[in-house]
This record gives C-alpha cells, sequence and structure tokens, in this order.
C-alpha cells in the first residue's frame, strides 16, 4: 500500500510542475518526467548494488569514483564545455571540491572512516560540487557574454585575459555559492536539512543530528567553494567572446512563438537579423559569432 501511496504523490507531483513548465511554454517543459523516471532506475540500481558493497571500503571507492566521473559529464554539458582546456576545467573541479571537504572532515576525526560515511558524505560533495560548479560556469559564460566589451577593453590595454575576467569570476562564483549559504543560514528556521531529517530518522538523537547537519553544511560550502574556484580559474583564460551555440532543438511551437524565441536570442546577442521561421515549425537556430 506504502508503494502505491508513493507512486500517486510521485505522479501527482511530477505532473504539477509539467504543467507548470508548459503554462509557461518552457521548451523542456517534460525533464521532469524523464528525471523521475531515471532516479528511480538508478536508485533502485543503486540499493540492489549498496547491499552488496556497503562494508567493502574498495567498492565504496569504486562507487565514489563512477559518481564523480558521472558529475563531471554533467557539468560539462550544462556548462557547455568544449576543448581540452575546458573539460579539464571540469575534471579538476568536481573532484577537487570533494576531496577538500571530505579530507577536511575525515582527516579531523568530525565523522569517522567508515564505508557508511565515506559513500554518504562523499557522495553529498560530489552532487553539491556538480552543482555548484555548473551554476558558477554558466554564470560566467552568461557574463562574460554581456560584457564582453569590458574585457575587450582590458584586452586592448595589454591585460591578461584571467585579470579582464577577474570581476566576472568574482560574480559568478558568489551567485554560485548563494543557494547553499542561504540553506546554512536558515537551516533549522526555514527548512529541515536532509541530512538532518535522514540521521534522525536512521535514529541518531537529535543532537547528534544537528552536528552531523552541521559537517554536512560546512562541507558543501568549502566543497563548493573549491570547485568553483578550480573551473573558474581556468575559464577566465578566455581570448574570444563565448559563442552562442547553435541550437538545433525541435520546439513543438507554432512559427510565431518561435520567432519570439529568436528575437529574445538576438536581443541576448546584440546583434543579427531575425528572418521567420520556417511555416509548419522546425528547428530554432541562434546566431554564431
Amino acid at each position: 500500500m506504502i508503494w502505491l501511496s508513493t507512486a500517486l504523490a510521485v505522479v501527482a507531483l511530477v505532473s504539477v510542475a509539467v504543467v507548470v513548465l508548459s503554462v509557461l511554454g518552457v521548451p523542456e517543459r517534460l525533464s521532469p518526467v524523464v528525471a523521475v523516471l531515471r532516479a528511480t532506475a538508478q536508485l533502485a540500481a543503486l540499493g540492489l548494488v549498496l547491499q552488496g558493497i556497503i562494508n567493502d571500503v574498495r567498492w565504496i571507492v569504486v562507487a565514489l569514483i563512477v559518481m564523480n566521473a558521472v558529475a563531471v559529464w554533467t557539468t560539462a554539458q550544462r556548462v557547455d564545455l568544449h576543448g581540452t582546456r575546458e573539460w579539464a576545467a571540469a575534471v579538476g573541479a568536481v573532484p577537487a571540491g570533494a576531496l577538500a571537504a571530505a579530507g577536511v572532515v575525515f582527516a579531523t576525526g568530525a565523522l569517522p572512516m567508515t564505508p557508511e560515511y565515506l559513500l554518504a558524505f562523499g557522495g553529498i560533495m560530489t552532487g553539491n560540487s556538480m552543482t555548484i560548479a555548473s551554476l558558477a560556469g554558466r554564470g560566467f559564460f552568461d557574463r562574460v557574454g554581456e560584457g564582453w566589451d569590458e574585457i575587450e577593453g582590458w584586452l586592448a590595454l595589454g591585460a591578461r585575459p584571467a585579470h579582464a575576467a577577474k570581476r566576472f569570476v568574482r560574480l559568478a562564483a558568489g551567485r554560485a555559492l548563494m543557494p547553499s549559504v542561504d540553506q546554512a543560514r536558515t537551516a533549522g528556521l526555514v527548512t529541515l536539512p536532509g541530512a538532518f531529517v535522514g540521521a534522525v530518522f536512521g535514529g541518531a538523537s537529535p543532537v547528534e543530528a544537528a552536528r552531523f547537519q552541521l559537517v554536512v553544511s560546512s562541507g558543501v560550502m568549502a566543497a563548493g567553494a573549491v570547485s568553483a574556484f578550480v573551473l573558474l580559474q581556468i575559464l577566465a583564460h578566455i581570448a574570444v567572446r563565448p559563442r552562442l551555440e547553435a541550437v538545433t532543438q525541435e520546439i513543438d511551437k507554432s512559427p510565431r512563438q518561435q520567432n519570439l524565441i529568436r528575437e529574445d536570442i538576438f536581443k541576448e546577442s546584440g546583434k543579427g537579423a531575425v528572418t521567420e521561421a520556417p511555416q509548419g515549425g522546425g528547428d530554432v537556430v541562434k546566431r554564431m559569432d
């Protein structure tokens, strides 16, 4: 019965998300459905796998390596990284953040280095490093695109690309860390953090759960700061304006709606001419520098 109730709740919640995204006209309105289906399959597989490896540190390390590989891939896709240098940024950023936080926590003895804590804390740090690195990378490219004239001015004066982009690095890093900082600031007042609730449900006392949550929240901010720093330090060595890549995703919209999307794209880019979308729908393409 509990599984039926769970299924009904999940379907209802995902439906709400899809309806709201459809009303807003978001092209990826079905993405919550895909995400939940993937999460269901992945969590089921994870549950089966953990039953056999939860007490073996070697397999836990293998699991964390796989997690980091997927996190790096996800960050690269979200930030739309191309080329060896940009991929190196993602490969270095996500694991660096997770390792930095985990190293401090286990070295100080704040958490015992058991397979269970290694997997739990390492997984949380990896996930948050991925999220914050993705936010930092996207924020950096967006701000560089909008403020390219400022960077060109610095470059014309002989400044190095990293120095020219310094202000945009600072802004991107601050915005990327803002959600994690806000969650830590409002823990217990606005939300009950996941690590706290999980520890309580797992049998820990509220005091011990609060201690665990404090360690996790601090670790998330540290991991996020390190991952954003590594990613942005590499991306800051940028000498050309980030191109607005071609978008060939089929959008189920009328020609008029596609033309509106085109207008938004060209307003963001500041150049180019808007042409009519083909009758009967089709691809919407952004201009290329």
